[in-house]
């Protein structure tokens, strides 16, 4: 089945040439939006292409030539946004940094990626300008904010009233280089030319309906591919506007969303996790009558959908979602990691627009998305227009690693080719390191990762992402991570889980008990049952065998995925019992 596209694409272009025909096209329109101390801060089309070809301008001046790489880093905000399609427009490519990785990380990506200029948030400065001696390429450094440290985008302003003409790119030009801080532990620099973004930009806008008078709420980290691309250069593409969050701040973000009302929202299956975790806990807090109530819509929802199919919590539910902000959302699109089923069925039961997408930073990042006609939630979707979708070597049951192939494949990894030929094929198939299979309508699903997937001697497959998603029903159970083990009385390996408990639940759970001080032996008990009573569903030899407690949270990525080989260890296949 070929994704049901929604309209036409308007075809592929550069970015500088995107930014220039949006500019004559939605001049007047809202393009990016932030609430500051003193109110909303505004910048309509016209004005972002005016700003962002002024700054260009400086940059050229500055010495940077087409090809060269300049940096930007910072928090989510409109001179963010200005800041990377400034060094597009002078011609150079740009090396989004994460502003939570440390000093030393920052300067390993600056040495690698040979960065002549460094665009950054004030608070960040300082460090720019104490590494700038160490390093031989790094010329400049501009702050974004007037803290008097280094040149600021507000004085390049003043001084520059005109600005610098559109450069000759091309679409094979390189665009971008994304440095990984994946889940393997190991950063590569991922080239992403003009012709792989723009082109999955054009696939985005063919799949869902969007326009002038549309809002994109920005909560995600910009620097990441997913919210770069989907929440950054395809609203631009498209004359819709964006609003970015000021905070993620419960307080702060409930008031932007009820003042923005978007109508297009990205998020991780985080954030939903603490969107629904918040919305049940005050339902908890309400009067009977409320509560009552609450439950009574969710009874007559399921009565009705037979008749209104997806139109009834629409339809029910509109006053609880009007009330968080959420009451104009047509799409609300979920990505950068795997969506537990039972997140996704409870966003979709209370009329969210929920839709779910795949890809990886080599893809630019979008391979398949969610029909916002055919909602399939346990699947990641259908291949979007230009991307193929395989499965290489499938087992029995046709699960094998994913491979995709398209324009929005990428280069290769920057100065390393040997890790780029083992991803990519000769005949152009990227090998995504993720299992997953596709059923018989075209819908892709994912099993697991080739990196992580245990072999027992009998030669069973076990996906831990798949033992993991089902303790994660458990209330008491917060994250949890299953790997290879050793049990230490026979020396034999086992399925082991290492489990952060919910611990506002865990007290709750004792409080009611009589229990005012449980001891860490009888947290060990509770969750022990909870994962003996959840892996019932499970084949014996997928079931874990031993339970350790973690006090605090798994160290993560910054798309929130934890980062699993701080925990793998080498070891021999598991023997059944």
């Amino acid at each position: 089945m070929r994704f049901p596209t929604e309209r036409s694409g308007l075809g592929w272009m550069t970015i500088p040439e995107m930014l220039e025909r949006s500019a004559e096209a939605y001049r007047d329109e809202l393009a990016l939006s932030m609430r500051g101390k003193e109110g909303f801060r505004r910048f309509t089309y016209g004005e972002l292409f005016d700003i962002v070809k002024r700054l260009a301008l400086r940059l050229k001046d500055l010495g940077l030539k087409k090809g060269d790489r300049a940096s930007v880093v910072g928090e989510n905000r409109p001179e963010w946004a200005m800041a990377y399609l400034a060094i597009h427009w002078a011609g150079g490519v740009a090396v989004p940094l994460d502003p939570k990785l440390t000093v030393h990380e920052w300067k390993h990506i600056i040495q690698d990626a040979e960065v002549k200029v460094v665009i950054s948030s004030g608070k960040m400065v300082s460090d720019f300008l104490d590494i700038k001696e160490d390093l031989k390429t790094l010329k400049h450094v501009i702050s974004i904010d007037d803290n008097g440290e280094a040149e600021s985008l507000g004085s390049i302003l003043e001084r520059y009233k005109k600005g610098a003409p559109r450069p000759d790119t091309t679409l094979e030009d390189l665009a971008v280089i994304l440095y990984t801080s994946g889940t393997t532990g190991t950063s590569k620099g991922v080239m992403l030319t003009h012709k792989n973004i723009m082109s999955n930009v054009d696939a985005v806008y063919q799949c869902i309906y969007y326009g002038p008078g549309d809002k994109f709420f920005s909560v995600l980290p910009v620097h990441h591919v997913f919210e770069a691309t989907a929440g950054f250069l395809t609203p631009l593409y498209g004359g819709a506007a964006i609003v970015y969050a000021r905070s993620l701040k419960p307080r702060d973000l409930r008031e932007d969303l009820i003042h923005c009302k978007p109508t297009v929202m990205l998020v991780v299956p985080l954030l939903l996790e603490k969107i629904l975790g918040g919305l049940y806990r005050e339902i908890r807090k309400a009067s009977p009558v409320k509560k009552s109530f609450f439950y009574l819509l969710k009874g007559a929802s399921k009565a009705l959908k037979p008749l209104l199919s997806d139109a009834s919590p629409r339809i029910l539910f509109k006053s609880v979602r009007d009330k968080m902000g959420f009451g104009n959302l047509r799409y609300m699109v979920s990505g950068g990691a795997a969506l537990p089923v039972w997140v996704g069925k409870g966003m979709r039961e209370l009329g969210f627009p929920l839709l779910q997408g795949y890809g990886l930073s080599e893809t630019s990042p979008v391979l398949t998305l969610t029909p916002p006609s055919r909602p399939k939630l346990a699947s990641v979707g259908l291949p979007i227009p230009y991307v193929e979708i395989k499965i290489f070597n499938p087992d029995d049951n046709g699960i094998g690693e994913i491979a995709a192939k398209g324009p929005n494949v990428m280069k290769g990894y920057y100065k390393n080719e040997e890790a780029t030929r083992e991803v990519l094929t000769e005949d152009g198939w990227l090998l995504t390191g993720d299992l997953g299979y596709i059923d018989e309508e075209g819908f892709l699903y994912i099993t697991g990762r080739k990196k992580s997937v245990i072999v027992t001697r009998g030669g069973k497959n076990i996906y831990p992402e798949e033992v993991e998603n089902v303790l994660l029903q458990s209330p008491y159970i917060e994250e949890v991570l299953v790997l290879k083990g050793i049990n230490p009385t026979s020396g034999d390996e086992e399925i082991q889980a290492i489990v952060y408990p919910n611990y506002e639940k865990v007290d709750s759970y004792f409080s009611e008990k009589g229990i005012s001080n449980p001891s860490e032996d009888d947290v060990l008990a509770l969750i022990s049952q909870e994962v003996t009573r959840l892996s019932r569903r499970l084949a014996p030899y997928k079931r874990p065998r031993r339970i350790t407690l973690r006090e605090e949270e798994f160290p993560k990525t910054t798309t929130r995925k934890i980062k699993r080989f701080l925990f793998e260890k080498p070891s021999k296949e598991i023997r059944e019992k």
